[in-house]
Protein backbone atom coordinates (compact mmCIF):
# COMPACT_ATOMS: atom_id res chain seq x y z
CA UNK A 1 0.00 0.00 0.00
CA UNK A 2 1.54 3.37 -1.26
CA UNK A 3 0.41 6.94 0.11
CA UNK A 4 1.04 10.34 -0.96
CA UNK A 5 3.09 12.98 0.70
CA UNK A 6 3.92 16.41 -0.69
CA UNK A 7 7.97 17.48 0.10
CA UNK A 8 9.83 20.52 -1.58
CA UNK A 9 13.59 19.79 -2.24
CA UNK A 10 15.78 22.31 -3.18
CA UNK A 11 12.97 24.83 -3.62
CA UNK A 12 10.95 22.52 -6.02
CA UNK A 13 7.74 20.82 -4.99
CA UNK A 14 6.88 17.19 -5.35
CA UNK A 15 3.57 14.72 -4.77
CA UNK A 16 5.16 11.76 -5.05
CA UNK A 17 3.63 8.26 -4.14
CA UNK A 18 5.89 6.69 -1.30
CA UNK A 19 5.78 3.12 0.38
CA UNK A 20 5.20 3.79 3.81
CA UNK A 21 8.79 2.01 5.05
CA UNK A 22 11.07 4.20 2.27
CA UNK A 23 13.87 6.24 3.68
CA UNK A 24 14.32 9.56 2.68
CA UNK A 25 17.20 9.12 1.38
CA UNK A 26 15.74 6.40 -1.07
CA UNK A 27 13.09 8.96 -2.01
CA UNK A 28 15.72 11.51 -3.01
CA UNK A 29 17.63 9.13 -5.19
CA UNK A 30 14.38 7.63 -7.08
CA UNK A 31 13.75 11.98 -7.76
CA UNK A 32 17.06 12.25 -9.08
CA UNK A 33 18.95 13.99 -6.00
CA UNK A 34 22.48 12.35 -6.66
CA UNK A 35 24.37 14.34 -4.15
CA UNK A 36 22.90 12.34 -1.09
CA UNK A 37 25.04 9.32 -0.80
CA UNK A 38 24.32 6.06 0.31
CA UNK A 39 27.02 4.90 3.13
CA UNK A 40 26.40 2.90 5.79
CA UNK A 41 22.46 2.84 5.80
CA UNK A 42 22.52 2.77 10.00
CA UNK A 43 23.06 6.57 10.42
CA UNK A 44 26.65 6.49 11.45
CA UNK A 45 28.35 8.11 8.64
CA UNK A 46 26.84 11.22 7.93
CA UNK A 47 27.16 10.81 3.73
CA UNK A 48 23.51 11.03 3.64
CA UNK A 49 22.73 14.25 5.52
CA UNK A 50 20.92 16.85 4.50
CA UNK A 51 18.72 19.78 5.60
CA UNK A 52 14.97 18.86 7.07
CA UNK A 53 13.64 22.22 7.84
CA UNK A 54 16.90 23.75 8.73
CA UNK A 55 18.64 21.23 10.81
CA UNK A 56 20.88 18.39 9.50
CA UNK A 57 19.61 14.75 9.48
CA UNK A 58 20.26 11.29 8.34
CA UNK A 59 18.33 10.79 5.53
CA UNK A 60 19.01 7.06 5.63
CA UNK A 61 17.44 6.78 9.00
CA UNK A 62 13.99 9.36 8.50
CA UNK A 63 11.29 7.73 6.56
CA UNK A 64 9.75 10.09 3.79
CA UNK A 65 6.25 10.29 5.37
CA UNK A 66 8.07 12.63 8.19
CA UNK A 67 9.34 14.97 4.88
CA UNK A 68 5.23 15.45 4.08
CA UNK A 69 4.79 19.15 4.11
CA UNK A 70 8.07 19.97 4.83
CA UNK A 71 11.53 21.46 3.49
CA UNK A 72 14.56 19.47 2.82
CA UNK A 73 17.48 20.99 1.40
CA UNK A 74 20.30 18.71 -0.30
CA UNK A 75 23.99 19.37 -1.43
CA UNK A 76 23.00 20.72 -4.46
CA UNK A 77 20.28 22.89 -3.01
CA UNK A 78 22.97 24.84 -1.03
CA UNK A 79 23.90 27.05 -4.31
CA UNK A 80 22.14 29.76 -5.40
CA UNK A 81 21.31 31.04 -8.69
CA UNK A 82 23.85 29.07 -10.22
CA UNK A 83 26.75 30.28 -7.69
CA UNK A 84 27.96 27.84 -5.48
CA UNK A 85 27.37 28.63 -1.41
CA UNK A 86 30.75 30.11 0.41
CA UNK A 87 31.21 26.34 2.30
CA UNK A 88 31.17 25.00 -0.98
CA UNK A 89 33.69 27.57 -2.33
CA UNK A 90 35.57 27.08 0.48
CA UNK A 91 36.20 23.39 0.35
CA UNK A 92 37.39 23.98 -2.99
CA UNK A 93 39.16 26.62 -1.96
CA UNK A 94 41.04 24.68 0.75
CA UNK A 95 41.42 21.32 -0.94
CA UNK A 96 38.67 19.97 1.42
CA UNK A 97 37.55 16.98 -1.44
CA UNK A 98 39.32 14.10 -1.95
CA UNK A 99 37.66 10.92 -3.08
CA UNK A 100 34.59 13.03 -1.86
CA UNK A 101 32.11 10.46 -0.94
CA UNK A 102 31.62 12.45 2.58
CA UNK A 103 32.06 16.09 1.36
CA UNK A 104 28.14 16.30 0.55
CA UNK A 105 26.93 15.36 4.24
CA UNK A 106 29.92 17.31 5.61
CA UNK A 107 28.72 20.28 3.80
CA UNK A 108 25.12 19.66 4.96
CA UNK A 109 26.54 19.56 8.77
CA UNK A 110 28.43 22.90 8.07
CA UNK A 111 25.68 24.67 6.82
CA UNK A 112 23.80 23.45 9.65
CA UNK A 113 26.66 24.67 12.12
CA UNK A 114 26.54 28.33 10.44
CA UNK A 115 22.89 28.62 10.24
CA UNK A 116 22.48 28.41 13.82
CA UNK A 117 26.03 29.76 14.85
CA UNK A 118 27.86 31.88 12.61
CA UNK A 119 30.85 32.54 14.82
CA UNK A 120 31.63 29.67 15.77
CA UNK A 121 34.84 28.19 17.59
CA UNK A 122 37.19 25.14 16.35
CA UNK A 123 35.64 23.02 18.81
CA UNK A 124 32.22 23.79 18.01
CA UNK A 125 33.35 23.13 14.01
CA UNK A 126 34.95 19.61 14.99
CA UNK A 127 31.57 18.41 17.31
CA UNK A 128 29.16 19.69 14.19
CA UNK A 129 31.25 16.96 11.97
CA UNK A 130 32.47 14.70 14.35
CA UNK A 131 29.07 12.48 12.51
CA UNK A 132 30.35 12.18 9.51
CA UNK A 133 33.20 9.57 8.54
CA UNK A 134 35.53 10.66 6.57
CA UNK A 135 38.19 8.17 5.41
CA UNK A 136 40.84 10.69 3.33
CA UNK A 137 41.23 13.58 4.56
CA UNK A 138 42.16 13.89 8.99
CA UNK A 139 39.23 16.46 8.63
CA UNK A 140 42.20 19.08 9.12
CA UNK A 141 41.22 20.77 5.48
CA UNK A 142 37.59 20.43 6.20
CA UNK A 143 37.96 22.50 9.73
CA UNK A 144 40.15 24.80 7.43
CA UNK A 145 37.37 25.24 4.95
CA UNK A 146 34.23 26.47 7.75
CA UNK A 147 36.55 28.62 9.00
CA UNK A 148 37.39 30.14 5.87
CA UNK A 149 33.64 30.46 4.65
CA UNK A 150 33.24 31.77 8.34
CA UNK A 151 35.58 34.87 7.54
CA UNK A 152 33.96 35.07 4.03
CA UNK A 153 30.78 35.25 5.66
CA UNK A 154 31.40 37.97 8.21
CA UNK A 155 32.97 39.67 5.26
CA UNK A 156 29.28 39.40 3.78
CA UNK A 157 29.61 36.81 1.51
CA UNK A 158 26.58 35.22 2.68
CA UNK A 159 25.68 32.71 -0.97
Amino acid sequence: MTMKITVTVNASRHDVEIDPGETLLELLRRLGYKGVKKGCGTGDCGACAVLLDGRAINSCLCLAAKADGREVVTVEGLEKDGRLHVLQRAFLDEGAVQCGYCTPGMLIAAADLLIHNSNPTEEEIKEAISGNLCRCTGYVKEIAAIKTATARMREGDND
